[in-house]
């Protein structure tokens, strides 16, 4: 366990240690042009991080959403699922052929 932890951690810096050093070498000024005549001079690796910011970004919402979703159809589906039940302690001990489930023919 100890033993992981510790190469979690080497691996953690030679990526900040390759990514520094990609920095580095990407240091140059970089121009956007935007619509209109804008131009923005950055240096390119903020245009990268910015790019990699957004995108990353942009996946988290889609997931987020897509999250909450299946949240909202879990919930429905736990109060259907304690409707059945209640109903099923309710109803007295009879035939069981007239039992609809949905979903099942």
């Amino acid at each position: 366990m100890h033993a992981m932890r510790a190469i979690m951690w080497f691996i953690r810096l030679l990526l900040f240690i390759l990514l520094f050093g990609f920095a580095i070498k990407n240091d140059h000024l970089a121009t956007l042009n935007f619509f209109f005549g804008g131009q923005w001079q950055l240096p390119l690796v903020f245009v990268i991080l910015v790019s990699f910011a957004a995108g990353a970004l942009l996946g988290v919402t889609a997931t987020f959403a897509s999250l909450l979703r299946q949240r909202r159809e879990i919930s429905q589906l736990r109060k259907q699922l304690e409707r059945a039940e209640r109903e099923r302690v309710a109803t007295p001990a009879g035939p069981t052929a007239d039992i609809q489930i949905p979903g099942l023919p």
